[in-house]
């Protein structure tokens, strides 16, 4: 597959004075119509800058690099990592459940078909936040971009990374969780252990979340999509008082966020690709996606267990 870099001209202000200013600069980037706003965020993270004010980004080329392409792609293996939509199964507590059922059953298509041949057509009735699903801007904001406006850039094959809080007793994924990752083009999915009360009247009790100032650094930091593997990506507790910030800032940003993943555990710490695709519908915000990850079937950093992913060790 043909990778991308960009070349162009920066120059970052920091909040305490003074300028940083880089000419022909060349890192690699996610996809081909990579913004100035997201090359700048990759450079600042690239760089490892701090207390960065402002960057500016101009003369920006975008290239193949076919040398970077892999000629011979290394096995992978997909992991699931979507709920199964069933028929009266509750996603989101007080939400309607889907009515799945059949438009035409495979008895009464034999009419219709030659004898021996025979078809089902189901029908499905429910609300867009269904299952595992995807937000887009126009969920937030009635000028932001719909489903069938999200490029397939931002939501197939992306570079992703786990941030693991389950087990920790914690329910708020704050800074502290994120400041030693690379997320700039990734999907940042966090691993909070809350998909184990899915289904249950526990599920959206205490609730796991992502904090406003983690919201904020994702930005800050160039994420490309964020996920959640619990019933929503802000805090909705009664204290909360309905806000929602964590929405507001990443789908501001133009952020897609994927709630109730599940199977965050069968993934490496990074290393991996995300996928998670709705339908095209347009004045949409919302829809069940099948997420998934690809994940090199050989994988030289750690192994798998029931209970999560282990760094090997050796000597």
């Amino acid at each position: 597959m043909l990778q991308h870099r960009a070349e162009f001209d920066a120059t970052v202000t920091f909040r305490d004075g003074g300028r940083l200013r880089a000419q022909g600069f060349r890192l690699d980037v996610p996809h081909a119509e990579v913004t100035e706003a997201e090359i700048g965020a990759l450079f600042v993270a690239t760089c490892r800058l701090r207390l960065v004010d402002r960057v500016e980004v101009s003369a920006v080329r975008i290239f193949g690099d076919p040398e970077m392409a892999s000629p011979q792609p290394a096995p992978t293996k997909f992991v699931e990592l979507s709920h199964v939509l069933r028929d009266g199964m509750t996603t989101y507590p007080g939400l309607p459940a889907p009515e799945i059922s059949e438009h035409l059953s495979r008895a009464a298509s034999r009419e219709r078909y030659a004898a021996g041949t025979e078809f089902t057509i189901g029908r499905i009735s429910m609300v867009s936040n269904t299952g595992t699903y995807l937000d887009s801007p126009f969920h937030r904001y009635a000028d932001g971009a719909d489903l069938a406006g999200l490029p397939l850039e931002k939501l197939a094959d992306l570079p992703a990374v786990v941030v693991r809080t389950a087990g920790s007793g914690v329910r708020a994924v704050d800074t502290g969780a994120l400041e030693s990752l690379t997320v700039a083009g990734r999907a940042v999915l966090l691993h909070t252990g809350g998909d184990r009360q899915w289904g249950s009247p526990g599920y959206a009790v205490d609730a796991p979340y992502l904090t406003e100032a983690g919201a904020n650094w994702l930005v800050e930091h160039g994420a490309a999509l964020v996920g959640i593997d619990a019933v929503n990506i802000d805090d909705i507790s009664p204290d909360s008082g309905g806000r929602r910030p964590a929405h507001s800032i990443l789908l501001a940003a133009g952020v897609p966020i994927v709630e109730h993943l599940t199977g965050l555990e069968n993934l490496p710490p990074t290393g991996f690709r995300f996928t998670a695709t709705p339908p095209r519908i347009a004045a949409f915000g919302t829809f069940p996606v099948r997420a998934y990850a690809s994940v090199p079937a050989t994988e030289p950093h750690g192994h798998l267990r029931s209970g999560g992913w282990l760094p090997t060790t050796s000597g």
